[in-house]
C-alpha cells in the first residue's frame, strides 16, 4: 500500500478506468452528474500532482480527442 500524497503510478503509464467517470461540473458541455467516460476506457498518465489539502494524487490522463480528466488512484488501474 503506497502512503498518503505518495503516487502509486508514474507518467506515461497506460492505464484504463476502474469506474465510470462522472462530471463533477468540470466539464460544462457535459451534463451535470453525467457520464464522461465509462470503466474500461483506455489513456495515458500525462501528469501527476498532488491535492494539497486533501494530500492525495491526482493524475491527468489524455484518454484522446482532447479528453484530459483528473482521476484519483482507485479510478484507474494500469495496463
Amino acid at each position: 500500500m503506497t502512503q498518503r500524497g505518495s503516487p502509486k503510478y508514474r507518467r506515461g503509464q497506460r492505464v484504463k478506468t476502474a469506474v465510470d467517470l462522472i462530471n463533477d461540473d468540470s466539464f460544462p458541455d457535459t451534463k451535470p452528474d453525467g457520464v464522461l467516460l465509462a470503466a474500461g476506457a483506455i489513456g495515458e498518465i500525462i501528469n501527476v500532482a498532488i491535492h494539497t489539502q486533501a494530500n492525495v494524487p491526482i493524475y491527468i490522463v489524455d484518454f484522446g480527442d482532447q479528453l484530459l480528466i483528473g482521476c484519483l488512484e482507485e479510478e484507474i488501474t494500469v495496463l
